[in-house]
């Protein structure tokens, strides 16, 4: 802990050390005129320029938008995350089966859902807001893998598990529909194709992927090379990432020590250097994965799972990295909202630290923003910025920190 305070003092004084400028990313002028985000070498580049970054996720922005009454609570996200200088927002792109489904089942989509995100969309280009859009789930929460694989159970397909979602061609078939489906999809708010709108920095494959029956990661590794070469087949335009942890397999041994304590049928060495993969994320919840241990060895951990995917993707991958999901739950033995801010904080200065030396982290997505009044989707995580002023500062300082570091390394290019 110690550590810790120590880590966001110094970040807190680089910050103070810096003069802000308005956020790198062009002023919305109703139009396509806002650049594509893009990669070159282990950086995000925007019309040119290093595009260093602070976001956040929301996985429930396009659930809520289906009802137009709710809507307000997509737009109170988007402006308080745009005061607070956040750039980039990652949600769902799906809701498969079940209640509230974006696809009912198998090709059969709820227009009013999917009405729901072309409201997301046209809403966070209004606040300046990038959007990663990932089209399905691990987990069976909003349906994911296990409904794939339900769905062709329910067709009299004979399947093992729910591995059999990365192998059996009726189930990618299912998958590469909703894939096509959504992003040729035409939003009804902009009249803008999905793939032809820059509102969308990118598209992600899935939400932590994971393999029971090959902890190698080669059975993934198909399935990415299959998916990912489909994406670019119809959209050259966007990025595109998988949607990893970060867990190591089998290309490097020497590579398991960090993980921690066990392996999840990934590969993120293999996994993230197909070609049509332009960068690589990390998730880190060292509370659940350490849940044994004290909060002293799960922020060493912290420590040891950044510097290592950092060093591998810039040195090996050569692709930009981004902390894609990282938080303290309100559920943790011993927290309080100065512990978590302590933690952000030494993790936004890691972030900091690697943009400002050129290294290849260029951005981190907090888990997670919501709106007031959202209880029913408190996860632990949950980040109320208009209720939590210091959690806010601590997000604001990054935001400026980045944006403001952009600037200056564009005007050093330029110069």
């Amino acid at each position: 802990m110690a550590c810790s305070s120590k880590m966001i003092t110094t970040f807190a004084l680089l910050c103070l050390s810096l003069s802000l400028v308005s956020k790198a990313i062009d002023v919305d002028s109703g139009d396509n005129t806002r650049g594509f985000v893009r990669v070159k070498g282990s950086q995000f580049k925007l019309n040119g320029s290093p595009f260093f970054f602070n976001g956040f996720n929301s996985y429930w922005l396009m659930t809520v938008a289906a009802d137009p009454s709710m809507r307000y609570k997509v737009t109170e996200v988007f402006r308080d995350a745009s005061t607070a200088g956040m750039s980039v927002c990652r949600t769902w792109a799906f809701a498969d089966g079940g209640s509230n489904a974006l696809q009912i089942s198998p090709g059969t989509y709820d227009e009013r859902v999917f009405q729901g995100l072309d409201f997301v969309i046209s809403e966070a280009r209004r606040f300046n807001i990038y959007l990663i859009l990932s089209f399905a789930n691990n987990y069976k929460d909003y349906g994911g893998r296990p409904q794939y694989v339900q769905w062709a159970r329910n067709a009299g397909v004979l399947l093992n598990n729910d591995d059999d979602f990365y192998t059996h061609h009726i189930v990618k078939g299912y998958y590469r529909n909703h894939v096509q489906r959504v992003m040729t999809r035409i939003n009804t708010i902009t009249k803008r194709a999905y793939k032809d709108d820059s509102t969308i920095m990118s598209w992600e494959l899935i939400n932590e992927p994971r393999c029971d029956v090959d902890y190698s990661g080669r059975t993934v590794n198909g399935w990415v090379q299959e998916m990912a070469s489909l994406v670019k087949s119809i959209d050259k335009k966007h990025l595109l990432t998988i949607g990893m942890e970060g867990f190591y397999g089998d290309t490097m041994p020497e590579k398991k020590q960090f993980n921690p304590g066990y392996q999840v049928g990934t590969d993120y060495i293999s996994n993230h250097l197909i070609k049509e993969i332009d960068f690589a994320t990390i998730h880190a919840y060292p509370d659940i994965w350490l849940a044994n241990q004290n909060e002293a060895a799960q922020m060493a951990f912290m420590g040891r799972w950044m510097q290592s995917h950092h060093t591998d993707a810039k040195t090996i991958l050569k692709k930009p990295l981004v902390i894609a999901e990282f938080g303290k739950s309100s559920k943790d033995p011993g927290f309080s909202l100065g512990s978590r801010d302590v933690y952000m904080g030494a993790v936004y200065t890691y972030i900091y630290r690697s943009a400002r030396h050129g290294g290849a982290l260029g951005g981190g997505l907090v888990w997670q923003i919501l709106a007031r009044g959202m209880q029913q989707y408190g996860d632990g995580y949950e980040i109320v910025l208009a209720e939590n002023p210091t959690t806010g500062s601590v997000i604001s300082r990054q935001s400026h920190a980045m944006s403001t570091l952009s600037h200056l390394v564009s005007t050093a290019y330029e110069n």
